[in-house]
């Protein structure tokens, strides 16, 4: 698959931190609007996570700590489950994100 499939982001955020980072309904409308049905999002922050709801349920998480490498099974556990996704439907992306959007 090619990179027209994938969306890099920032972590999808609530509260006071929706200021400076991507508000997680905005995030949501957006996936919603412009790939209704046909997104899976991967949250690799091992620091926090959010309600999955926002995305219905499509929402994977694996657990990277910032600016570290990440554990050859988890690295294979997300690319598994990326090309399973992909390769379900030619109009399926994926979202990825950490916290800042460039750590992992």
């Amino acid at each position: 698959f090619s990179t027209d499939r994938i969306i890099a982001m920032s972590f999808p955020s609530s509260g006071k931190q929706s200021f400076y980072r991507n508000p997680i309904q905005e995030v949501a409308r957006f996936l919603d609007t412009k790939h209704a049905d046909h997104y899976k999002v991967y949250n690799l922050c091992s620091e926090k996570g959010y309600d999955p709801k926002y995305f219905h349920y499509r929402v994977e998480r694996i657990f990277i700590d910032d600016h570290n490498v990440p554990a050859l099974q988890d690295m294979l556990k997300f690319t598994a489950s990326v090309r399973e996704w992909m390769s379900q439907d030619e109009k399926n992306i994926i979202a990825i994100h950490c916290k800042g959007g460039k750590g992992r």
